[in-house]
């Protein structure tokens, strides 16, 4: 399975929807999806649907199916930020996604680290919408409102986590699937309690947008495990975002290239 044929295949489930249409971007790996109407859409990282496929087979494209055809929906719909305080957060994203909205609308995004951003966005249901500049005029809120708000709510996020021990190593997993696992890397009361079971180097990793990993890392083994487990829920996931790892050191986090045995910061 090659990412054209993964291209023809989820184009064939979704050509019922008359007002859509299909590009295929064979540079960039991806599928861009959009409702002519609204000029409003979405875009695949075909890679990590193809990973998906070889595990999971129709079942994975039966996921971004619904993924595309809920997303699609909603962005027909008025989306208001007032009164739904309670469902606005942050969700990390590479340095690559973009930065503007298709129409060339600024969103809303802060620097986090060298390889991840921070956006912000409205929780719908079943799927979100990213905020960008012209909801917030329209509304007359102020970007600190909405990062306030959001920083609030992700701190309110329950993080239960799963542990697993390779070679002495501990390494912690949040896989909740509610859309902010990797969020929580913004929840510093709960890295700073989480660095409290620490007994070797804490790390932390964001492959993807649904799983958040803290290890405890306290042999050498163990920064292996770290880069390929890594590597491997990067290439898995619907929205990836970074394959590289973090050091966890006095509140910050400094990318670091694990490189077999040896680690470069």
């Amino acid at each position: 399975m090659n990412s054209r044929q993964m291209y023809e295949m989820i184009k064939e489930r979704l050509e019922t929807h008359p007002h859509w249409t299909f590009h295929f971007d064979a540079k960039q790996d991806t599928m861009r999806i959009e409702d002519r109407r609204t000029k409003k859409g979405v875009t695949i990282s075909l890679p990590g649907v193809i990973a998906k496929w070889h595990e999971q087979k129709d079942e994975a494209v039966r996921e971004i199916i619904y993924y595309v055809e809920e997303t699609l929906k909603t962005m027909e719909e008025t989306a208001t930020l007032s009164g739904n305080e309670r469902n606005i957060y942050p969700v990390i994203r590479s340095t690559s996604f973009p930065t503007e909205t298709k129409e060339g609308v600024p969103l809303l995004h802060d620097d986090h680290t060298a390889e991840t951003r921070i956006y912000y966005a409205l929780d719908l249901g079943k799927t979100y919408r990213l905020i960008d500049e012209q909801m917030m005029e329209k509304e007359a809120w102020n970007r600190e409102r909405v990062k306030e708000i959001a920083r609030f709510n992700v701190r309110s996020l329950p993080a239960p986590v799963k542990e697993d021990r390779v070679a002495d190593n501990v390494f912690y997993f949040v896989n909740t699937n509610d859309g902010y696992d990797a969020s929580r890397i913004l929840n510093d009361a709960f890295l700073a309690e989480m660095h409290t079971r620490i007994e070797g180097t804490m790390a932390l990793a964001v492959p993807h947008q649904d799983v958040l990993i803290i290890a405890d890392l306290r042999n050498e083994i163990g920064y292996d495990v770290l880069a390929q487990m890594t590597m491997s829920f990067f290439a898995g996931g619907r929205v990836p975002i970074t394959a590289l790892s973090f050091l966890y050191e006095n509140g910050k986090l400094e990318p670091i290239f694990i490189l077999g045995k040896k680690r470069r910061t």
